[in-house]
Order: C-alpha cells, then structure tokens, then sequence
C-alpha cells in the first residue's frame, strides 16, 4: 500500500477518536528520518491512548504494523514510527510546547478532499 493510501487510513483512525488539528506534514525533501509527519493531540490521556490504538487497529487490519512506539502513558506524547510515517499523539499541552509544526515549517502540508 503506498504511503499516500495510509495517510488516508491514519487521518480517519484519528477523526474516529476526535483527534485535534490533524497535520500531515511532507518531510521527504526535508529529512532522511521519513517523509510524512501526522501530528496531532487529544485534550486527556486516555484520549491520547484511544488515538494511538486507533490507528495501531486500523493498519494492522490491513496488516501494517508499526516498526516501533515510543513513548509510555502518562508522557503526553506518543510517536509511532511506520518508516516512511512517523505519527505524532500528543496531549495538547505537550504539543503546544514541542511545537513540530514550527521546527517543520518548511514542510509542505498534505490535504485530501
């Protein structure tokens, strides 16, 4: 499945647990980390928690599964590396204060209609 496809899968699993102020960043002329960031936060952590099983579920339906998960519960930022994805799950205030968007700000932001 080509990562466009997946941002699609990501960006619903996080509507579907009302994720906030969904970002999709590309990064692939940026950085050699991977090409896309998805950022995003939930106002509380089990709300955190509930995106971040949201999307590990949905993927691994389609039998993509995450090369790694940082972060523990209760560290109001959990990150989930797919390679060529890195997805972001913060608690708003983390977001706020790490403020990805700002140090990407020349990424170019990724839109579906």
């Amino acid at each position: 499945m080509e990562s466009y496809d997946l941002l699609k899968v990501i960006k619903k699993a996080i509507d579907d647990k009302k994720g906030e102020d969904i970002k999709i960043l590309n990064i692939e002329k940026l950085s050699v980390i991977c090409d896309y960031f998805v950022i995003t936060h939930g106002y509380n952590q089990p709300q955190v928690e509930a995106i971040t099983d949201s999307i590990i579920d949905e993927l691994g339906k389609i039998g993509v599964l995450p090369k790694r998960i940082e972060g523990q519960k209760n560290s109001g930022w959990i990150l989930i590396d797919y390679g060529d994805i890195v997805v972001h799950v913060f608690m708003n205030d983390q977001r706020s204060f790490y403020e990805l968007e700002r140090i990407w700000k020349d990424a170019e932001n990724v839109y579906f209609d």
